[in-house]
């Protein structure tokens, strides 16, 4: 495949999306970059944004074997990875396989669980897959993590650690919708009765497993020039010298911008990589990844507004 056969199928997937999910264009775009270039996007909206919906009609669309988790205080680590139950029939250990072994995983409320039930995806997100007993299970190539988590509520929920935040290529904030699409979604889905499932509301799949695939070596084969890689790294280095900001983007950040900017370009019909490209992705993708200082918590300013003024600060390459 070559790139710009991408484009087209990107249209395709988004307008199946469409069928289901009014708005949130910003979010398909950033599931689809994490897609094509293994990432796994972090959620982050008021109940009634239609998370669950969008990872839903994303999955139909995309063709990838969906599961869910529902995060809860009480869950245990092997309610998410499985575990060897001894079967009395056989005198034998049998691998129960938790719902992790699917290609898109629905972490729904990651919030809400203890920390080391949250760790229990740290190796599945890092190297997709995992180890039961000392065993090792291999994941699909495909496998992509949405987790979402309610900003709103705070009692009962724990905060994700740096280190498993580190491992999200995107944090996407949804917002309400405008008037316009408000009224779209209450004359569309107002009269349905019962739950809200993509195939009932027309989501078609645009693509498959071999097509993922060929598109993810396609944003392999995508340029990245010595000035775009420069330009990376000042701007993540910028963010460890700032006065705002107490703990700064890691290396790793650096290399998932670059490799998220290379899907973006394919998205984009390109086969080059340019500094626009970074700069879109920038605040999602370093946004969930920076401590801002004391100083500027005080002054009550936001992540957003420290990124944004470190974009408009480092030079690009023309």
């Amino acid at each position: 495949m070559r790139v710009n056969d991408v484009k087209p199928i990107a249209e395709r997937i988004r307008a199946e999306i469409s069928k289901a999910v009014v708005g949130q264009d910003g979010a398909v775009d950033l599931l689809l970059t994490a897609l094509f270039c293994g990432g796994h996007v972090l959620l982050e909206g008021p109940p009634g944004t239609a998370k669950t919906l969008l990872a839903q009609s994303f999955a139909r669309a995309t063709g990838l074997d969906y599961g869910r988790i529902q995060f809860t205080p009480d869950l245990m680590p092997g309610d998410i990875i499985g575990s060897n139950l001894f079967n009395f029939q056989t005198s034998s250990f049998t691998l129960t396989r938790g719902p992790i072994f699917c290609e898109l995983l629905l972490a729904d409320e990651i919030n809400r669980t203890p920390p080391k039930t949250q760790a229990a995806l740290l190796e599945a997100m890092q190297e997709r897959r995992i180890t039961i007993d000392g065993e090792a299970h291999a994941l699909s190539p495909r496998f992509t993590v949405v987790a979402t988590q309610n900003p709103i509520e705070q009692q009962g929920t724990y905060p994700l650690p740096e280190a498993q935040l580190d491992r999200f290529l995107f944090k996407y904030v949804l917002d309400y919708p405008s008037l316009e699409q408000e009224r779209s979604i209450i004359a569309d889905h107002g009269a349905r009765v019962g739950q809200m499932d993509p195939v009932a509301l027309g989501v078609g799949i645009a693509a498959d497993a071999a097509a993922i695939t060929d598109i993810s070596e396609a944003v392999g084969a995508v340029r990245l020039t010595e000035d775009v890689v420069t330009y990376i790294a000042d701007l993540v280095r910028a963010t460890r010298e700032s006065a705002d900001i107490d703990i700064g983007a890691s290396p790793r950040a650096g290399a998932m911008l670059a490799g998220a900017a290379r899907a973006h370009a394919a998205l984009d019909g390109r086969d080059y990589v340019i500094p626009d490209d970074v700069k879109t992705l920038a605040v999602p993708a370093l946004r969930h990844r920076l401590v801002l200082s004391p100083a500027a918590e005080i002054e009550g300013r936001r992540v957003e507004q420290v990124l944004d003024g470190l974009v408009n600060q480092v030079a690009a390459p023309r």
